[in-house]
């Protein structure tokens, strides 16, 4: 299976991580530092997604918000 996940802005990447892990900590979610989650749920990582995911979503509609004013 390919990995078609590139980012369009690579220099977003730290900003994304460190959302990562500040999601998983609030969720008490334990990533290893290593990075390496190969033990982690399937449920959990579902939902680590899913809360970056909507914290994007978020900071978008703010952003056009702007943008209608």
């Amino acid at each position: 299976m390919a990995n078609n996940n590139t980012l369009v802005v690579p220099q977003a990447k730290a900003a994304l991580n460190q959302m990562k892990y500040e999601v998983a900590q609030e969720l008490g979610i334990p990533l290893q530092p290593n990075g390496y989650n190969g033990n982690l749920a399937t449920r959990d990582a579902g939902s680590i997604g899913g809360n970056i995911t909507k914290r994007l979503v978020q900071v978008a509609e703010q952003q056009l918000q702007g943008f209608n004013r």
